[in-house]
């Protein structure tokens, strides 16, 4: 199974489109740590303008932190459309070029190419995660230095310098079990056709309906939001609330791990009953 999994990365990333999004992250995050070097203060003064009359604070709130949380607010709900672009050619990728014979006839099992695939997949999740965490929070770090952190929700929080690199890491965990949702989703569509721009618009097209029927305050529509994988993905910003809803938040991720065993589950059912050589 190793090996397996190495040969689908190495396809991976032998293709241009997988190296978009991390073009597009290091661009995006890049533009964003400019913007607040430059004018930062302004965006810091606009924050705390509730506050700053009858508080007088000292420290670094311009910080990497600060940076870091901003990135994350500002892209996450885009980095799914990166993930679409390669788990949408997981497997319709094989039939644009006629390798399904190829691969049924090697001593593996369905089973086998499915799994591979899709952890191969996760793989190239999680280094995408890894690489825009290292260019929000590592090399803002570097440049705007540590300091408390302010965060601007429903109330306006300051964090301790001792309480914010774990929020981070679980708010990075969380967002790699929600952009699993994504690849199983574009990997479910990849099954279902034989060109990989079809997942692509299909994918992208559920998340845009689901995040309208989400943001629609309808009374209807409350009770199918509970089952809307989108309305479970925004549950991280409560790890930097205080005190933090462990409860609506372990359940948000058992609601994202079923549906991507779910998800994986009818992938695979498709994929071992189609027929690869008509």
């Amino acid at each position: 199974m190793i090996m397996l999994i190495g040969i689908e990365l190495s396809k991976i990333f032998r293709k241009w489109r997988s190296y978009i999004g991390f073009a597009a992250v290091g661009l995006l995050v890049g533009i964003v740590q400019t913007a607040i070097y430059f004018q930062g203060s302004g965006y810091l003064s606009f924050a705390t303008r509730s506050f700053r009359d009858s508080f007088e604070y000292t420290g670094n709130l311009l910080n990497g932190y600060l940076v870091a949380h901003l990135v994350l607010q500002a892209l996450y709900i885009h980095i799914p459309f990166l993930i679409v672009l390669v788990g949408g050619d997981l497997l319709a990728g094989e039939a644009t070029a006629g390798t399904y014979r190829m691969l049924i006839t090697r001593p593996i099992s369905r089973f086998q190419i499915v799994m591979s695939k899709f952890i191969a997949g996760l793989i190239y999740t999680i280094l995408l995660l890894f690489f825009l965490m290292m260019m929000s929070l590592g090399v803002s770090l570097l440049i705007f230095g540590t300091g408390e952190l302010i965060v601007v929700q429903k109330s306006i929080i300051v964090f301790a310098k001792n309480d914010i690199l774990w929020r981070f890491f679980f708010a990075y965990g969380f967002a790699a079990l929600s952009l699993g949702v994504i690849l199983s989703l574009s990997f479910f569509f990849s099954s279902l056709v034989e060109n990989a721009i079809g997942p692509i618009f299909a994918t992208m097209a559920v998340i845009i309906i689901f995040m309208i029927l989400s943001a629609l305050n309808i009374e209807g529509l409350k009770e199918i939001r509970p089952y809307l994988f989108v309305t479970h993905m925004t549950q991280w910003t409560s790890i930097f609330d205080v005190p933090i809803d462990y409860s609506n938040l372990f359940k948000s991720m058992l609601v994202l791990l079923g549906h991507i065993v779910g998800l994986f589950t009818i992938t695979f059912l498709i994929f071992k009953r189609k027929d690869i050589l008509s």
